[in-house]
């Protein structure tokens, strides 16, 4: 077989298997895996994640996650809903077109009060949802983890924390061994197999 011949055989093989995604370690108990994130933070990994069927208390502390910004847009959000219907309001009442109605003075705010609130809850909605979707970067229907034989347990009664090979410290045997000694079972290498 000639070099070349070689390089493509290896080539493709790589291929089928794909890229590396990270390290998968799953644990019997939400006591095992808050102790095993501390365990792998400790370790130095940054991108990792946790995978349970119910939130556990602690572990965003454990992670070292930040709050999340999803407040303060749907802030922003119903802020735009008061001020956009108070503004149209005056616009349409005062300015565009006044006309008096049961003597009451073209800028009666207090009429405003039901469409500036219902306005407001009604951008506050659509930022929650539509702010959850862009912040989660979903919907996702292909994720390297789908390709785990386990993971569908998650939904109930699995435990699992992901490494991800993109985490500056990455290291195979290094994730392999932290996870082990953390006391995590069904270690396992996932590979990434969408192009």
């Amino acid at each position: 077989m000639s070099a070349v011949t070689h390089a493509r055989s290896d080539a493709a093989d790589h291929a089928v298997e794909g890229r590396v995604f990270g390290m998968v370690g799953e644990f019997d108990t939400p006591h095992d895996i808050l102790e095993a994130v501390k365990a792998v933070r400790a370790a130095g990994f940054t991108c990792i994640d946790t995978h349970t069927p119910f939130p556990i208390h602690g572990m965003d502390a454990a992670m070292g996650l930040r709050p999340s910004i999803l407040p303060f847009m749907v802030l922003a959000g119903g802020l735009t809903g008061t001020v956009s219907a108070f503004a149209l309001q005056w616009w349409m009442n005062a300015f565009d077109y006044p006309f008096r109605i049961a003597g009451k003075a073209y800028f009666s705010y207090q009429a405003y009060v039901p469409i500036c609130f219902e306005l407001t809850v009604l951008l506050s909605a659509f930022t929650t949802v539509f702010g959850l979707f862009a912040l989660c970067r979903l919907p996702r229907p292909y994720h390297a983890l789908f390709t785990h034989p386990r993971f569908a347990r998650i939904t109930d009664d699995a435990f699992m924390i992901s490494i991800e090979a993109s985490d500056p410290s990455w290291d195979e045997a290094k994730a392999r061994e932290v996870l082990a000694k953390a006391g995590g079972k069904e270690i396992t290498l996932i590979r990434d197999l969408e192009p």
